[in-house]
């Protein structure tokens, strides 16, 4: 794990990091939603897990599934009944087109839907390509006590939404809070 850049300590949003916390490395697992993306090609999915990996955290899995309703089901389904993945990062499959169904294949998924992370993307967004951030349908939620994370597939809606949003949550050094102080809650009743 690098040390932080000025700018990367700028998109801690108000938070901060405390250094003398210790830093926890989650298990992340990364799926491309894509009908035309093959290992050869799927450069979000690179960007992803190139990302994951240098900010200290263990890539759990990684797997690209067409734009398919139960293809998207399944393949979370399988992460979060493993016991081996704490958070899930999909890319790809939340535009507005015919053939673009993640939020369909998640939502149903869902215990609690994450409002925040939404409005927080859309916000950083429209820095990077202004009103085209209402083309994109991006969520997260829990299921099953995982953080599931859906983005766009373009390697710019990556960048935005780990290195901005995902990344700080995920880290166990962010304050006032991060997700990872609550993943042993997740599952009380």
């Amino acid at each position: 794990m690098t040390a932080i850049s000025d700018t990367e300590k700028a998109w801690l949003g108000g938070g901060r990091l405390h250094e003398d916390r210790a830093f926890t490395p989650v298990q992340i697992a990364v799926l491309t939603v894509s009908d035309t993306r093959d290992e050869s090609n799927d450069t979000s999915g690179d960007v992803l897990a190139a990302r994951v990996e240098a900010a200290g955290h263990t890539l759990a899995g990684r797997a690209i599934v067409r734009d398919d309703i139960e293809a998207i089901r399944t393949r979370i389904k399988s992460w979060v009944a493993s016991g081996e993945v704490d958070a899930i990062v999909s890319t790809g499959g939340t535009g507005i087109t015919g053939r673009d169904v993640t939020p369909e294949a998640v939502e149903p998924l869902l215990d609690k839907r994450i409002e925040g992370f939404s409005t927080i993307f859309h916000m950083l967004s429209y820095q990077t390509v202004g009103l085209s951030t209402l083309q994109s349908r991006a969520l997260a939620g829990i299921i099953d006590g995982v953080f599931v994370f859906c983005l766009p597939g373009s390697n710019g809606a990556v960048k935005d939404g780990w290195d901005k949003v995902i990344r700080w949550q995920l880290d166990s050094r962010h304050g006032p809070c991060n997700m990872v102080e609550l993943m042993p809650r997740l599952k009380e009743k």
